[in-house]
């Protein structure tokens, strides 16, 4: 399999890759992570830049082509959500169809395989942050949970109103800002709600928003990805503090 390693994954979150390699490997995976990989194109297509888009999208289709893989992983749920979609940008083009048809979120992939590395206990009460790209997008909700459940130890907590966004949304944020603020706000709100020890997200800009509005607060509650935390226990990597 080859991994889209991201472009603020990789730059903000660079130990979700990490962990992702790790995890993979140790269920007995063999992955690639094609050099020179750009941007997917998700953000541009938010911004209304398609054509910019549309490039970053061949550019990657093109470089993934090269490579015989089973799968595409993806770990950043905006992400995976533009990558399924090449099939609809490029109607006609046989390799974005074979593209899209073999990309998988990395929870997605996990939940469907059978668990080979054993799981080490990790006494951690987890809040599951559902990021709109995951959950609505791409319909990845009971997965993130299966993973998260198979660790002996974790507590796993619902956020109250957890359907609602986080005010990210790709960059809404950025345009939208005092929306996107009170909409963060209250999503922060319901996250403490649950007096969790830890923030499951799945995507980087979720997490940006959050730990946010969290630092203006004052107030501190690590967030890791699904990933990592499975990480943390099949290879003893620490959780965030």
């Amino acid at each position: 399999m080859a991994l889209v390693a991201g472009c603020v994954q990789r730059v903000f979150n660079p130990g979700v890759n990490e962990a992702t390699l790790r995890v993979l490997a140790a269920e007995g995976c063999d992955v690639i992570v094609p050099r020179g990989q750009g941007c997917c194109g998700a953000l541009s297509m938010h911004a209304g830049r398609e054509h910019e888009s549309l490039q970053f999208a061949q550019d990657l289709i093109e470089r993934f082509s090269r490579q015989r893989v089973d799968f595409i992983i993806i770990n950043a749920a905006g992400c995976g959500s533009h990558l399924k979609d090449y099939a609809r940008l490029f109607p006609g083009d046989a390799r974005a169809q074979e593209f899209a048809a073999k990309v998988r979120d990395i929870n997605e992939f996990l939940a469907a395989i059978p668990a080979v590395a054993p799981r080490r206990p990790l006494a951690v009460r987890v809040a599951m942050h559902d990021a709109c790209h995951l959950a609505h997008a791409q319909r990845i909700k009971s997965q993130p949970r299966q993973i998260l459940r198979g660790i002996p130890g974790v507590t796993l907590l619902e956020v109250p109103d957890g359907e609602q966004c986080c005010g990210s949304a790709g960059i809404y944020n950025l345009v939208q800002p005092e929306s996107a603020e009170q909409i963060g706000q209250r999503k922060v709100d319901n996250v403490l709600s649950t007096r969790a020890d830890l923030l499951a997200s799945a995507n980087p800009g979720c997490t940006l928003q959050i730990q946010k509005i969290l630092r203006e607060r004052g107030k501190h509650l690590p967030a890791a990805h699904p990933i990592e935390i499975l990480d943390a226990s099949i290879s003893g990597t620490p959780l965030p503090r």
